[in-house]
């Protein structure tokens, strides 16, 4: 999940009024069980917890802001070493927020009930949970404020994005800098041929004889033909803004690629919800959409629709909520891709290590940012629009000074080689790189 959506999400959760109102209830059935003061210490214990999960709550949105403003300024080096921690605690208060979430749909739907119920759930849940709440909450007020006080930060205005900040999704650039060896490397791990000069190399069909008589049924084509009972997973991983998805979409637009490959689907996973995901497969593969709702039905419709062909799919920008549920949520989607044609091939993108772990059935591809000699000839490209740097020396000298601070990253280069652009002023420059 994106952290914008996350943060949504947790917006919209109400304040866990069912639950709350079961423990006052709880501690009051307790009474006689209870010396004052255990019960006065119980009491204070709960509203703490009901004022932390509200602060940390409200304290949310304004995170999902510092992350967006300090996006655009991870090329440097303080930023970049904080806003991963930054993200770290975000998703760790989501977890707990959702954590408490579920305990008020319990207590809503009547699951929790008895007295003894609720003393085990006090000494296993809600004592531990104070402390856990404030630590996460100190974490955000820490690195928040370390983050707050970095020069430049609040004058980041994020709603440039559409003229400086690619569509990386949709869109793929002509010309690729600097790629050609991943692009080859990760095209041999899908089992790409590259041997053959133009010839197609997609299964044969069958084909009308010389008495007219018409081709085998698609569906008896495939028939002997070799299966996977699982479909192997590629991860490419890499920071943010280094490139996967633009070398993933050059993939998928090369020409042996789309000769291999019967079939092409593409989906963006920053928000993990399977049915959806489903859908976005059976869209993209047979460009409908379903006229099935059912989670079961969707993924039937979609096993049948890529039974006989050998496809490709590209899961991009995969977040660890693809992870929850102890990996389940993972394989709830991936049960359309077993028993697929031999040849057929997820590849997955993704910045955290720990999702290309546990998502993957191959080694993950490791993708490294931009030597300098190529991000300069690219960043130089984004500019001045032109390779003519050599006519303004000092600003090809600044621009130099500037290449260290974009730690390899494509995405930097576009941002900050754009918003150059708009200046050729000396001052402008220096400004940025200052």
């Amino acid at each position: 999940m994106s952290i914008s959506r996350a943060i949504g999400l947790i917006s919209g959760i109400n304040e866990c009024v069912n639950f709350f109102q079961w423990t006052a209830s709880s501690i009051s059935s307790l009474r006689s069980r209870l010396s004052a003061t255990q019960e006065k210490n119980i009491q204070d214990e709960v509203s703490h917890l009901q004022r932390s999960l509200q602060r940390l709550r409200d304290t949310l949105p304004a995170m999902s802001g510092l992350i967006d403003r300090a996006e655009w300024r991870s090329h440097k080096n303080c930023v970049a070493e904080l806003l991963p921690i930054l993200k770290d605690a975000v998703y760790d208060a989501d977890d707990i927020l959702d954590e408490f979430g579920w305990h008020e749909l319990n207590v809503a739907g009547q699951g929790y009930t008895t007295q003894s119920a609720f003393a085990d759930f006090y000494k296993t849940t809600i004592q531990g949970s104070v402390n856990k709440v404030n630590d996460i909450q100190e974490r955000l007020n820490d690195i928040s404020s370390r983050l707050n006080q970095i020069p430049g930060l609040h004058e980041v205005t994020l709603g440039f994005d559409k003229s400086v900040r690619p569509d990386t999704i949709s869109s793929t650039s002509k010309e690729m800098f600097g790629r050609e060896r991943d692009l080859k490397q990760v095209m041999g791990l899908l089992g790409v041929p590259q041997n053959n000069r133009g010839g197609r190399t997609k299964r044969k069909r069958a084909s009308s004889t010389a008495n007219g008589s018409t081709s085998t049924p698609e569906s008896n084509q495939v028939s002997n033909e070799s299966r996977v009972q699982a479909i192997p997973v590629l991860p490419i991983v890499g920071m943010g803004g280094i490139g996967k998805t633009t070398l993933a979409q050059h993939i998928c637009n090369h020409r042996q690629v789309k000769s291999y490959f019967d079939l092409i689907i593409w989906i963006c996973a920053d928000d993990f919800d399977v049915k959806r995901l489903t859908n976005d497969v059976i869209q993209s593969s047979s460009g409908k959409q379903a006229n099935v709702d059912h989670l079961d039905s969707l993924q039937r419709a979609l096993s049948e629709n890529l039974s006989n062909k050998r496809f490709l799919i590209v899961v991009d920008d995969v977040w660890d909520d693809a992870l929850k549920e102890n990996g389940q949520r993972w394989e709830k989607f991936c049960a359309p891709f077993r028993n697929v044609v031999h040849g057929s091939m997820m590849l997955v993108t993704t910045r955290s290590p720990e999702v290309a772990d546990g998502v993957r059935t191959m080694e993950p591809f490791l993708l490294d940012g931009l030597t300098d000699g190529v991000l300069w000839d690219f960043f130089e490209l984004c500019a001045f629009g032109s390779k003519a740097s050599n006519s303004s020396p000092d600003l090809e000298r600044i621009g130099r000074s500037i290449l260290p601070k974009l730690k390899g990253s494509p995405l930097a280069a576009i941002i900050l080689g754009r918003l150059l652009r708009m200046n050729l002023e000396t001052s402008h420059w220096k400004n940025i790189l200052e």
